[in-house]
Order: C-alpha cells, then structure tokens, then sequence
C-alpha cells in the first residue's frame, strides 16, 4: 500500500505540472486571440473571461492523456536513474503489478478525460459559439466605441460619434454596405442618421436597428449616379433568429443526441468523444516500457520518441476524424483500427521489455 501512494503521488504531481504549463500555453495563445479580437472590437472585453471558462473542457480533453503520459515517462524515469525500480523488482514487484498500479490514477485521469469529452466540452463550445455569433451577427453596443469604425457581419461597417450614458442610444450614426441584388450586381450603400437604438422583434425574434433622422444613399459600382433616400425612420435588420441553424453541428451536439443521429459527422464525433478516454489507457501501456531507461542514459532519453508516438497516435485519430465525416473512411471502421494498432503496439512492447528484465 504504500509503494501504491508513493508511485500514484509520483506519477499524478508530474502530470500535473505538466498539464498546468501546457495549459497556460494553450490558453495563453487563445486569450492572446481573443483578446486581439477585443482591441479591434469585435468582441466586448467583459466576456473574455466566460470565454476562456468555457473553453477549459476542450483543452483539457487533449492536454490530460499528454500530461499523464508524459508523467510516467519523467516519474518512472527518475525511478529507474535512482534505481528504485531495481529494489521494487528485487523485493517481488513484478513489471504486472507495476502496470496495475499505475492504471488506477489512469482510470482517475480517464474519469476526468470522458467527463470533459462527453459532456463539459460540447456544451462549452456551443456556449461560446453562440456567443461569438452573437457578437458577429449584430451591433453589440456593449462592443462599439464611439470615433471607431467596426465590421460587424454582412459586409456592413458602423461608426457613431458618441453614445448615451445608459449604452441605449447612438448619436451621430453612419454604416456602410456592400452586398448582391437579386439578379448577382454588386451595391453599395451607406447611410447616415442623427441617432439609432437597437431592438427585438417580439413575433419573428429579428433583431433590428432603428436610425432616425437621416439619409440613406444607394450606388452602383461604375455608375456615376445614386439614389437619395431621406428618412425619419429607417430600420436594419442586424440577425435573424434563424442565424443560428448553423450551430446545429454535431460538434455542438449532446453526446446522447450524437447516438441517434445517422449522420456520418455525427458518427465521427461519436467515436472521437469515445475514443479519448480509452487513449489513457493505451498510452499507458506504452509509457510502461518507453520510461525504461539506463542511469547512463538520463530520464529524457526517450522522452522525444515518446512524443512522436503520441503525436502520431492523435494525428491519426484526428485524419480518421475528418475521413469518416467525409465518408472516405467508412463508419463501420472507424476509429477503432487505429486503437487497435496502438494497444497492439503496447503490449507488444510490454511483453519484449518483459523478456529483457525491466531493471535492465
């Protein structure tokens, strides 16, 4: 029992150090993204914590199988350069009870990695879709500041000279458009009003802006004339409540919604969400034999072959990914030859490091 804890402890504080740094990349990278997205206000900076929150299950799924691979590397690595692996092995720990023992924080990671997969991550990248296509599909106020020209979806571009206190009325209003006639010409638009405020269609939940006070001119591109529309009360449709079909994508979907869904997208989904959990542990099986180092060699000997497998192993799954949702992998297959080939590979590298004596 308590060689159990020591190695468990062990094992679990390297991965957590390492998922920690590669979490603070990763999410330092996209903050960086999205924060860039903020200074050019296209997004307001009050929801980029929310944002950040609801992307951690993504970066989880993938960092937590990295992390607790590499921590048996480095912890199981350390032990053999101390040749404490040699005095387990001398008092009766066999290379099987070895293995047993590090499935049980591996079952914990597991745990962890298929609640995220399964459940957290879907319903945080819908969140954050949604939001996103809030902000790029209408006129936020909250992300507009006054003397600053802003893209906001459509080909349109706004720019007002100032706002009331309550973030409720525009003053000094002026947008630019650039879209198709029915027949395929081009047209240009822009519009001016003295002022403007946003509203909500109560029966078809479009979202509208209400200019007041303005004029609204119409160009063809190589004519040399426009039309003039003046008016006291001009409304523009910013979003429909239907904008929103496209987040129907079963990467947004509900693990049990993706069960009944015969789609090949769906299915691919499916078998990725399925698939990261059993990644644990097959890449456990093939730690157990690549963290067998000589004291000569160092604990990072095999730390940068290691690192190729894994990244071999999840670019494979991620090809596999794409293919069945374009129907060239049938769905049938899948994903799961490439677990298989995985799981082969590590026992048949247990069962070699087994012949040759696992102290070496």
């Amino acid at each position: 029992m308590i060689i159990f804890r020591y190695l468990t402890r062990e094992i679990l504080l390297t991965m957590a150090a390492v998922a920690g740094v590669l979490l603070l990349v990763i999410m330092g990278s996209r903050f960086i993204r999205y924060f860039t997205d903020a200074a050019e206000g296209e997004i307001p900076v009050s929801i980029l914590g929310t944002l950040m929150l609801f992307h951690l299950p993504g970066f989880l799924e993938l960092i937590l199988p990295l992390a607790f691979f590499l921590g048996i590397l480095l912890a199981y690595g350390q032990l053999y350069l101390n040749s404490e692996i040699t005095v387990l092995v001398a008092c009766g720990t066999s290379p099987n009870r070895l293995l047993q023992v590090s499935l049980v924080p591996a079952t914990l990671v597991a745990v962890l990695v298929g609640l995220c997969s399964l459940w957290l991550t879907p319903a945080g990248a819908l969140h954050n879709a949604v939001m996103l296509e809030e902000q790029r599909s209408q006129l936020d106020f909250s992300a507009l500041a006054p003397g600053r020209f802003q893209d906001f979806g459509g080909g349109r571009t706004a720019y007002m000279e100032s706002m009331s206190n309550d973030q409720s009325l525009m003053q000094g209003v002026f947008i630019s458009e650039r879209q198709r006639r029915r027949d395929g010409t081009p047209e240009s638009t822009v519009t001016r009003a003295t002022s403007g405020y946003q509203t909500v269609d109560p029966d078809t939940g479009s979202r509208f802006l209400v200019l007041a006070d303005g004029e609204r001119y119409s160009v063809d591109p190589g004519r040399f004339e426009a039309e003039r529309l003046a008016f006291d009360t001009y409304a523009v449709r910013l979003s429909q409540a239907d904008d929103m079909r496209e987040l129907d994508s079963p990467e947004y979907a509900s693990t049990a919604a993706l069960f009944t869904d015969d789609s090949l997208r769906a299915k691919a989904q499916l078998q990725w969400r399925l698939g990261l959990p059993l990644m644990v542990f097959i890449l456990t099986l093939l730690a157990m034999p690549l963290s067998r180092v000589n004291p000569r060699q160092g604990r990072f000997a095999k730390l940068l072959p290691a690192i190729f497998l894994h990244v071999a192993y999840l670019s494979l799954l991620l090809a596999a990914l794409d293919a069945i949702g374009r129907g060239a992998l049938p769905a049938a297959v899948g994903m799961w030859p490439i677990h298989g080939a995985f799981l082969a590979l590590g026992l048949a590298m247990m069962a070699h490091a087994q012949r040759k004596g696992i102290s070496g």
